[in-house]
Order: C-alpha cells, then structure tokens, then sequence
C-alpha cells in the first residue's frame, strides 16, 4: 500500500482537509463526555454552581470568611472583587489560574465559617469548648481573638483537610455559596436549569459539528479514493499498453484483468474508509487516554488490561488468518481464467460434449475460492464478538471500581460516567482499527499485485536517441543474419535469416506449420527484439527508431482477424481516423468487402460487436485487410491473412491488392501456394532456417522443401 502512496500527490489538499476534519470531529467526540460529566457533578449534585467562587456575595458574609484568611488570601480576594454597597462582585476579567486560587481559599474558609455558626451543633460545642456564655456567636468571638489564635486552629483544620477527599471540600464550599445566593435573593433552580440548558445546548452544536464533519470527510475521501482509483488504472493500462510479447506471457490476460479491475477496487475501498477510519482511530484514541488521565488517573489500568486483551485477539485471528489473504487473490485470478477459457471456448465445448467437463472445473476454481473466503470470514467472525465482550467487560470492571471510589468520595458520579465514556471510544478505536484490519491484508496484496505490473521493465522500450530514415529510403526491409529465440526458450526459432525487400516488391514466406513464418514477420514490428543480427526498415535498425515511427509505416493484418466493438466504419479508419468516406469505401473496395457491406440496412455504419463476434470469419479477415489499405502505409504484413477466403474472392483481392499495393512493400505469410504464386521473393522456411530464396519457377527448380508443398496443394498441370 506504502508503494502506491505516490498516486496521492494530486490528492494533498483534500488529505490535509481530511486531517483537519478529523481533527475537529475528535475534539467534539472528546468533549461530548466532560459535558455529560459537567451536567451530573454541576448541573444536578451542585445546582448549577461550578466551584466555591461566588459571583456576589454580603459584606458581612466576606468578613466572616476573611477571619481564617491570611493576609494573602484577603489581598487576592480584595483584588478580585469589588464593592458595591454592602455587596461585593466577583471580576469579569479573572483567569482559569485566579480562580483555583480563589477556588481553594474559599472552600477552607467556608467549611470553617460553616462549622462555627451558632445555629450549628458544632459551632455551639466550639462556643462551649471555648467557654463563651450561652447565646454568644463564636464567630464574632473570633473575630475578637488574636490572629495568632485563628491561624493555630487553622493549622489544626489544615491536618484534617489534608486527608479529605477534594470533592467533599468543593461540595461543602458549593453549599455554602447556594446558600449565600438564596440569602441574597438569587433563584438557585433558574442558575441550575440554566447551566444544564446551556449545557445541552453546547452537546448539541458539538453533535452537528460531528456530523457535519463525519459526512464532509466521507465525502472527500471518496472523491480521493477514486481519484486514486482512475490513477492506478490509468497506469496500469498505460504500462500494459507499453509491455511486449515476452511481458504479456509473464501475466496471463486473466490476471492483467483482474489487477486492473478488482485489485485496483480493492485499493479503492480501502483508502476511502482509511481516512475516516485509520487515521481518525488513532485520534480518538490518543485523545481519550489524555482526557481519561485528567479525568481519573486511579483507573486507567482498566484500559491497559482491555488493550492488551485486544491486541491479543488481533495477534492470534491474523496469524491463522493472514496467509490466506495472499491466496484469496490468486484464486480470482484462477476463476477468472477458467471463466474467461470457457465463455471463449463455449462453440467447442459443445462440439465435443465436454460442458460436464468444464461445469466441474469452474465448481472446483469456484469452491476453492468459496472455501478460502469461508474460512477468513469464519476468523473474523469470532472477531467482533470477543471485542464487545472485552467493551462490556471493562463498563462492568469501571462501573465496579467506580461505586468504590464515589462510595469513598474520590470520586464523584459524572466522573464515573466520563470514564466510562473515554474508555468506550478508546476501544472502539482498536474496534475501528480491528475492522479495517480485516481489509488491509487483501488489499495490500491487491496493491502489491498492481505495483508488480507498474514496476515491470519492458523489455522492449524506445532508444534515448532515436534514429530517423532517409524522405529518399522507403519501403525498405532487410533482415541480416537475423536469428531468434523466445524468452527461457533453449534453442532458436529462427537461425540465420537473410534476406532484402524493396520498396514496391512482393515477399512471400511459406513453410510448414511451425517453421517460424509468423515469428519472422513479428519481428519487423518489433513485437520481439533479435537474439542476433538485425531487422532493417528503410535502411534503419529497427531498435534504434522509435516504436510509434516504426509502426506509423506498418499496415498489419494479423493471423487471426480482430475487430472492436463499435461500427464497420469506425474499424476501417481504426489506424487512420481521418480518412473520408471516399477512401473508406475504396479501401472496402479493394478487401473485396463491400459485397457483404452493400447488403447491410446500415451499410458502413451496422454495428459491430465486441470481437466482431456478429460477422463470419471471412468477412473479418476482409475487413480487417481493409483497414490495413486505408492506413496507406509504406509495408504491408499479411499474416496468413487469407486463409478463410474462397479461391474466388482470394484470387479478386490479390489482384486488387497488387494493383493497390504497387508502390509499397508487401510481405505475405500463406499456407497456399495459388496465393504467392506471382511474388517477387519467396521464403521458405523448414524448421527456423531458410531453405530456399527465389521466385516460384526458381524454387521448383532447385528448392526441395519448396517443391513438396507445390504438389501437395496443385496439380502438375496447375504448376505448368
């Protein structure tokens, strides 16, 4: 996958975008759970009121708490408030740090003050232990006492603080701050119904924002992931457009198929949901462990515990299921190939009888892919529940540690909530992770499979400095001393070839079948490189022109007639587009094809199916003749190409042909001697080497091999 990355350069803007999203909606998923916190701690146990820092508080309550200030805290506390007759007002302008500050002066101070009121059963035992007379409030006795005094029953409070639970502390000091704002008139259930409103107010702008980016990213990523997509099978074609013979027999036509198609799908898909899951999941989950250590550290080994468990379950499913991953894709390939062998090959199926056969092969590549899918399937479907027995598992271990903690008082009910919270989204990101984890092994051995095709050498490629023929020279071809042998293969195809075709004359090559006489004609196109010697066109060693030149003077009929889907009109002008009517029709003319043309409703314009699968085999091979002539090239290659012709439409197109093709070079590859009987030159070849060069009455006379196939196909009076 880390290969194919480079296709995404074009895509780095929206991948930022991507990121910045991701970011946004985890900051939002992130604080949905401190505000649920907020509600249960603020909202409903201390309505509404967030600390023990009053907004407006009495004069006389403010000398109260200042008896067990010292002169720092009654400095910090006159800085940050101002009177207002016998009020005083808290500052708009105070920071987060002021207000802890104030936060903790306060809370001692409040506890103190709250325990020393006369109406208290404690504050009367101190009024005793002090030895006031009866009635006397004891904090205006300590008011009256030294400072000395104050500050040694401080330290005493101090000792016993130190051991209570914060969350008692700032309970007592919120007590005592509702009280004070229902001394003064204030609405304590409009502050608490206020807070818990704005409150949900925030959760539900943080929600659209989650929403508003889940769907922005999805959005994006599939719009990247198909661009990524349309790259790769841009490349792939384009490199396959640019392999040779050698490399297309390295990947079968199946396989190329399906690395273009669902290999490239299967990339697809998973980068589209890599954004919104791969990158988000790591996210969510770092910011979960830093939110769960601010919330509550004391728990945290709970989530240890539950990754591990994870990761385990991880390890173990991808060590029985991962090698699997790498044969899914070989099996595609196999049942694309049997698919591909019997839908061709139906006609002959039925001629011999053998569909059982073939049904039985399909079945046989078809269960062993169903069997292999089966079994990884099988491994993840244990994957899923195992995690949420783990997620269940861990709420019910929080739920557990948490009722002691709040039972204790280090802890208060929202807190536990939070936890609980941070702690589901911290796995669900593993779970995220683990979910794409079932798709990133097929998927990375899709995007290996494609990168093996991006990264093939072609064999054949065009020089740095390529060579350009003479205006004076064409039609030209020479082979000399040319010999070959396909790649891997131990012996020659062909062995010492020699000879010169110039511009207007007629080649034949003629031989038994296997001879080598459609090798030999391969290579004027440079469909293959010579092992030895060299292949001359217009005078130039064909290695050294580029390919696109070379082949803009070729005119190739092959052996076997193939036509693209489309019209008869749109194949005739198929290697030169910009031809008129008029030269469409004269080259039709000269294939012999407009007999069959003419008796079409659509004439030049009937369609023409996939494999030209609706015309007959003559008429293929006539049409595709006729698109070599209105190319209008210096060489025309015939590869056997008038072998489903009859004896009268072969002899009328020849006839044409040669009047035609008078002033370019034709090389023509034929089984039947009628059809080169008046060439220039005719090769014969028997067994990769040449057997004799010459005209037809040089040959009968001196060439053997030349003479057999004469008289197995003509009679003595027909040589004559």
């Amino acid at each position: 996958m880390i290969k194919l990355m480079k296709y995404l350069k074009k895509s780095a803007g929206y991948i930022v975008l991507i990121i910045a999203l991701l970011f946004l909606q985890a900051y939002c998923d992130l604080s949905l759970p401190d505000y649920t916190s907020k509600i249960i701690n603020v909202g409903i146990q201390q309505k509404g009121i967030e600390d023990s820092v009053p907004d407006k508080l009495r004069d006389s309550t403010l000398q109260n708490l200042q008896i067990f200030m010292d002169e720092d805290q009654k400095k910090e506390v006159s800085q940050n408030y101002t009177q207002e007759d016998d009020t005083w007002l808290l500052n708009d302008d105070i920071s987060k740090e002021t207000r802890e500050n104030l936060n903790e002066d306060f809370s001692k101070a409040m506890m103190m003050v709250a325990a020393f009121s006369e109406d208290s059963e404690q504050g009367q035992a101190m009024a005793a232990q002090m030895g006031l007379p009866e009635g006397t409030d004891p904090l205006t006795a300590l008011a009256q006492m030294p400072e000395e005094a104050v500050q040694q029953i401080m330290s005493q409070v101090d000792e016993r603080l130190k051991d209570m639970p914060e969350s008692i502390v700032t309970q007592a000091g919120v007590s005592f701050v509702a009280s004070e704002y229902e001394a003064l008139g204030k609405d304590v259930d409009a502050i608490q119904m206020h807070y818990i409103l704005m409150s949900g107010i925030r959760m539900l702008a943080m929600a659209l924002v989650i929403m508003l980016a889940a769907i922005s990213v999805t959005f994006i990523s599939a719009r990247v992931a198909g661009r990524l997509g349309h790259d790769l099978r841009n490349s792939i074609y384009r490199k396959v457009m640019s392999f040779s013979s050698r490399e297309y027999h390295k990947f079968s036509t199946a396989s190329l198929i399906t690395r273009s198609t669902n290999d490239v799908q299967q990339v697809q898909q998973v980068m589209a949901m890599m954004f919104r899951i791969v990158l988000y999941a790591p996210i969510l989950g770092i910011g979960g462990v830093l939110k769960v250590l601010n919330t509550d550290s004391s728990m945290t080994w709970i989530l240890g515990v539950a990754v591990g468990l994870i990761l385990i379950v991880i390890f173990v499913l991808f060590q029985v299921a991962m090698p699997k991953f790498t044969i899914l894709q070989t099996l595609i390939d196999r049942l694309n190939l049997v698919s591909r062998e019997i839908l061709t090959g139906i006609p002959v199926i039925r001629a011999f009888s053998r569909e059982k056969h073939e049904e039985d092969r399909f079945e046989k590549a078809n269960l062993d892919l169903t069997k292999t899918n089966l079994f990884v399937n099988r491994c993840m479907t244990f994957m899923m529940p195992i995690m949420m027995l783990i997620m269940n598992g861990v709420s019910v271990l929080i739920i557990y540690s948490g009722a002691h903690a709040v039972d204790n008082g280090t802890m208060q009910v929202g807190n536990v909530m939070a936890f609980i919270q941070y702690a589901m989204q911290i796995i669900m990101s593993f779970l995220m992770i683990t979910a794409m984890s079932i798709m990133l092994p097929r998927a990375n051995v899709a995007a290996l499979r494609i990168d093996e095709v991006l990264k093939t050498e072609v064999s054949i490629q065009d020089p740095e400095t390529p060579v350009h023929p003479s205006e004076s020279v064409k039609g030209e071809i020479e082979f000399d001393h040319v010999s070959f042998a396909y790649p891997e293969a131990g012996e020659n195809v062909l062995t010492d070839i020699s000879f010169k075709a110039k511009k207007g004359q007629t080649i034949a090559v003629i031989g038994s079948t296997g001879s080598g006489k459609s090798t030999l004609i391969n290579l004027i196109p440079r469909y293959y490189d010579v092992t030895k010697g060299s292949v001359k066109v217009d005078g130039v060693d064909v290695r050294d022109m580029t390919q696109k030149e070379l082949r803009d003077k070729l005119g190739y009929v092959p052996q076997k007639g193939v036509l693209f889907s489309g019209t008869i009109d749109s194949n005739i002008r198929y290697g030169k587009p910009e031809i008129t009517d008029a030269q469409v029709k004269e080259a039709a003319e000269v294939a012999q094809a407009t007999e069959f043309i003419d008796t079409k409703p659509e004439k030049y314009e009937s369609p023409v199916s996939q494999g030209g699968t609706n015309v007959s085999g003559g008429q293929k091979q006539r049409l595709s003749i006729a698109r070599a002539i209105a190319k209008d090239p210096e060489i025309f290659i015939f590869d056997d190409s008038f072998s489903a012709l009859d004896f009268k439409t072969d002899s009328q197109l020849r006839k044409a042909l040669k009047e035609y093709t008078k002033d370019a070079t034709t090389v023509i590859v034929a089984q039947r001697i009628s059809t080169i009987l008046g060439a220039d030159q005719i090769i014969v070849l028997d067994d990769g080497h040449m057997a004799g060069i010459g005209t037809h009455k040089e040959l009968m006379a001196n060439c053997e091999v030349y003479q057999q196939i004469a008289r197995s196909q003509l009679s003595e009076e027909e040589l004559a």
